[in-house]
């Protein structure tokens, strides 16, 4: 199953192409870099793979919570990479919730099966969400997500803080929890893959949208104008070959 994964939510960015059991990674800076490198480097760890975009399956990316730019970067280029995948009949999307991907990563690095992922949400804030890792092999997730201070975040007994919010909050962040780095990896992505994927989690490219949790977020026209050179810059790239 060739599958393409990238998440640009946190100030990493990460792409990984998966090829039967091969898995080609690539990780370099995120944040507002993410919308001009993020293609180039599609396109070179696809010919490092060997896969064009008419060999995938479905390209899956990290829908957000997270940074407001690179999550509509990331959307624009997974709706052009889709639409023009297989000579324009395109591919599906699949759109996984980063603090999912987080838990996921937790669990990969530090062993982790009851995880509070936790991701700065810039402004003294921290997006939150607790996810426990089930005997069939698949996360329960909670029906929706937490923005808090970081003070006010309350862990359930038996969980494990992960993610990036207690290099920037320190001990402000849940003081008496055990805490672990983990962040949301294209490698995470492809892990929880298979399954949401099974469980038809796959969507048309027009449905390549960001997961926000603060109520209002604007755009501006600088913002805007980056989003829609990303879509076509991704267009351009299903056009041109890989390798």
């Amino acid at each position: 199953m060739p599958l393409l994964a990238f998440d640009t939510s946190t100030d990493t960015l990460f792409i990984a192409v998966q090829r039967d059991a091969q898995v080609y990674e690539h990780r370099g800076p995120g944040g507002a870099q993410a919308s001009a490198t993020l293609i180039p480097a599609i396109r070179a760890l696809m010919a490092q793979a060997g896969v064009d975009f008419d060999m995938l399956d479905a390209i899956v990316f990290g829908r957000g919570p997270g940074s407001f730019t690179g999550l509509r970067t990331a959307c624009a280029v997974a709706q052009g990479l889709a639409f023009g995948a297989r000579g324009g009949q395109g591919v599906p999307v699949l759109p996984v919730d980063t603090l999912l991907a987080v838990a996921e990563q937790a669990r990969a690095e530090h062993g982790c099966t009851q995880v509070l992922a936790v991701l700065d949400a810039r402004m003294d804030e921290v997006y939150a969400a607790a996810f426990d890792y089930g005997a069939d092999g698949r996360w329960q997730a909670p029906a929706d997500f937490t923005l808090c201070a970081p003070q006010a975040l309350a862990v359930p007994a038996g969980f494990t803080v992960a993610g990036n919010a207690q290099a920037a909050y320190g001990d402000r962040l849940a003081p008496a929890a055990p805490h672990v780095p983990a962040l949301p990896t294209a490698t995470a992505l492809l892990r929880l893959a298979p399954a949401l994927l099974a469980a038809g989690d796959a969507l048309p490219a027009q449905e390549a949208l960001p997961r926000y949790i603060r109520d209002k977020v604007a755009q501006t026209t600088e913002e805007r104008a980056a989003i829609k050179r990303a879509a076509a810059a991704a267009a351009a790239a299903v056009a041109a070959p890989t390798a």
